[in-house]
């Protein structure tokens, strides 16, 4: 998916400039490429389509400003969510059920191969219960 990604920008550049402007500062290029994909893939109509850059805003902000009403909040809704599924799968990051549910259906399809496994706190007292190793707090 990745080279479809990639493909896709190079024949489009107007959505190339528009969802390169919604990049954090710190974000890796791995977290990028995936959260890059993330949010193509959820775009819709939020994206803009062919044709030539326009100048675009630099930033997540500048974009989400430069929308108006409901396209504006849909973008902002985008970019959370692409930022809650990226902390999920690369920092471990828990969130409601309901928005679990919500980025995991978003991202379906989305293969990311280099993820950190992370051990949740659940996960690690079930594994000290299991070898029956008593907690000093007990």
């Amino acid at each position: 998916m990745a080279q479809e990604v990639s493909e896709y920008l190079g024949q489009n550049p107007r959505a190339a400039a528009w969802v390169e402007a919604l990049r954090g500062d710190g974000e890796t290029d791995k977290h990028w490429r995936h959260r890059r994909e993330f949010l193509l893939r959820n775009a819709g109509d939020l994206a803009p389509a062919g044709g030539e850059a326009p100048a675009t805003p630099t930033t997540a902000e500048e974009a989400a400003d430069a929308e108006s009403g409901p396209r504006r909040r849909q973008l902002q809704q985008l970019i959370s969510f692409s930022m809650a599924w990226a902390n999920h799968v690369f920092l471990g990051c828990r969130y409601p059920p309901k928005v679990m549910d919500k980025i995991l259906s978003m991202a379906e399809g989305i293969k990311v191969t280099d993820a950190p496994i992370h051990t949740t706190r659940d996960e690690l007292v079930a594994k000290v219960k299991k070898r029956g190793i008593s907690s000093s707090n007990g």
